[in-house]
C-alpha cells in the first residue's frame, strides 16, 4: 500500500515538473481520432520518427470515415518505414469498426476501445486518459519503469508482463478527479521517457529523487533477467521491410524480379515474402506479381 503523504507527494512533484517540462506534441489535447492515431504510431516506436507520419496522415485522414473509405493497402503505403506494418492494417479496421459500431466516431469506454482491432490494454486506457479525460490506470514501459525504481527500489520491472499488483498501485496513484488523474497519467509518461530513460537515467534534475527508492539506495545494479536489446540488421524483419517498401513505392503490381533485386538470399527473401501475405500485408496479383491490399 501506499501511504497518503507519499501519493500526495508523488502526484504533487511529478505534475509540477510536467506543468514546466509538457512537450507541445500535436496529439496532445487534440480530438479522440488523432490520439487514436498517435497510440497506435506510437508503439514500439520514438516520438521523433512518428511526428512528420502523425501529421501526413491526419492531412490526409483526419476522421475515421476518411480512412474507413480508402483501401487497406494506402493504409499500408501511408505507413512508410514506421515499422511494424500490421498496426496499419488493425489501424484500418478500428476506422471501419468506428464507423460500423459507432457513428464514425471513436469510443469513449474502455469495453467498447478494447473491441476494436489492435486495441490491446494499454491503448484503450491510454485513448480513455488522454482522449476524453477518463480515470484510468495506464501503464506503458515508461510508466511501470519510474513505479518499479520509485517504489520497489528495481532498476526495471520484474517482469515482461503487467501484474495484478502494479494494476492495483498505479489506480491508486491517480487522483479521484477524471482529468487530474488523466493528467497525471500523461506526466508520469513523460517522465519515463525524458528524464527517467533505460539506459541514462536523469536522476540529478529528476523531480523524484528525494522519493525514490532506486535512488535513495544509491541506484543498484540491475540484477534480475538479462536485458537483451533487438537486432535488425540482417533479420527476417528488416528483409520484410525491404519487399514492402518495393511495393510502398510502386504505383502498379510489383515482379518479383524487383523483389529479388531487394534482398539477395532467396531462402530468406521467400521466407519473409510468405510471411507478408500471410499477415495480409501484400497480396499475390497473379504468378509473380504482388500488390498492397485492395
Amino acid at each position: 500500500m501506499i501511504g497518503q503523504a507519499q501519493r500526495d507527494a508523488f502526484q504533487a512533484q511529478v505534475v509540477g515538473w510536467f506543468d514546466l517540462a509538457e512537450r507541445d506534441l500535436p496529439w496532445r489535447g487534440a480530438q479522440p481520432w488523432a490520439v487514436m492515431v498517435s497510440e497506435f504510431m506510437l508503439q514500439q516506436t520514438p516520438v521523433s520518427r512518428v511526428l512528420e507520419p502523425f501529421a501526413e496522415w491526419m492531412s490526409r485522414w483526419p476522421t475515421p470515415s476518411d480512412l474507413a473509405q480508402e483501401s487497406p493497402g494506402e493504409a499500408v503505403r501511408m505507413w512508410g518505414r514506421l515499422g511494424y506494418p500490421r498496426r496499419a492494417l488493425r489501424l484500418h479496421a478500428s476506422a471501419a469498426a468506428c464507423v460500423e459500431h459507432h457513428q464514425g466516431h471513436v469510443p469513449d469506454s474502455i469495453d467498447e476501445l478494447r473491441a476494436l482491432p489492435g486495441v490491446g490494454e494499454y491503448t484503450a486506457a491510454a485513448i480513455s486518459a488522454f482522449a476524453f479525460n477518463r480515470r484510468c490506470a495506464v501503464l506503458d514501459t515508461n510508466v511501470r519503469r519510474v513505479h518499479a525504481r520509485v517504489f520497489d527500489g528495481l532498476a526495471y520491472p520484474t517482469t515482461t508482463s503487467i501484474t495484478h499488483g502494479e494494476r492495483e498501485r498505479a489506480d491508486q496513484l491517480l487522483p479521484a478527479d477524471p482529468p487530474q488523474a488523466a493528467r497525471l497519467s500523461v506526466a508520469v509518461m513523460e517522465l519515463g521517457a525524458l528524464v527517467c530513460t533505460a539506459r541514462s537515467p536523469q536522476c540529478q534534475t529528476c523531480p523524484l529523487q528525494n522519493l525514490c527508492a532506486w535512488n535513495l539506495q544509491g541506484q543498484p545494479a540491475w540484477d534480475g533477467p538479462p536485458r537483451r536489446g533487438q537486432t535488425y540488421e540482417g533479420t527476417d524483419r528488416q528483409c520484410r521491410g525491404r519487399l514492402l517498401k518495393a511495393l510502398q513505392d510502386a504505383s502498379e503490381p510489383v515482379d518479383r524480379s524487383i523483389l529479388e533485386a531487394v534482398w539477395a538470399d532467396a531462402i530468406q527473401r521467400e521466407r519473409a515474402l510468405d510471411s507478408l501475405v500471410a499477415d495480409g500485408l501484400i497480396e499475390p496479383i497473379e504468378q509473380d506479381l504482388f500488390a498492397l491490399p485492395h
